[in-house]
């Protein structure tokens, strides 16, 4: 890989915001190499750039990431398809609701207190991590289907 590659690969994957000076050593390339790289990312909305006291850190643009995956589902997928996830999303939800007679992944956590079994331990452990990323994928495949004949007229090649 290039120098700017490895920055911008780096940077697409911040999961906390960093400094130029922390890219560049994960990056091997100088500080001011990685700035450049990463103030054109901020340009394209791929990063944010963040003063926190006397330093400027970098981080992912969530926003902006959030509208290209909407507008991903969208390209990828039919309304039907999306509306059959977004079904199956919430039912996989409601059933661990009934059968943990719980209201949240957290509940669902907390009850691995009163089990001895590590299996079912290990079991709950995975239901509570996926009930979290379901969670936070159901606004935003609600966001592509709510949005989805304003993006497709929009997206619509004109001849």
């Amino acid at each position: 890989m290039t120098r700017g590659e490895r920055v911008r690969t780096a940077a697409r994957t911040l999961r906390s915001p960093r400094s130029a000076s922390w890219i560049a050593d994960e990056t091997e390339v100088s500080v001011k190499t990685a700035q450049k790289y990463l103030d054109q990312l901020v340009e394209d909305d791929v990063l944010r750039k963040i003063e926190q006291g006397d330093q400027t850190v970098y981080c992912v643009d969530q926003l902006m990431a959030t509208y290209r995956e909407i507008a991903t589902l969208q390209r990828e997928y039919d309304r039907e398809e999306l509306t059959s996830a977004l079904d199956s999303m919430r039912s996989r939800i409601v059933d661990w609701k009934e059968t943990y007679d719980v209201e949240s992944p957290g509940e669902l956590r907390a009850s691995i207190a009163d089990l001895d079994e590590t299996d079912e331990v290990e079991r709950r452990r995975e239901i509570a991590s996926e009930w979290e990323h379901l969670a936070g994928r159901l606004p935003v495949v609600r966001a592509a289907l709510n949005e989805y004949d304003w993006a497709a007229e929009r997206d619509a090649i004109s001849a």
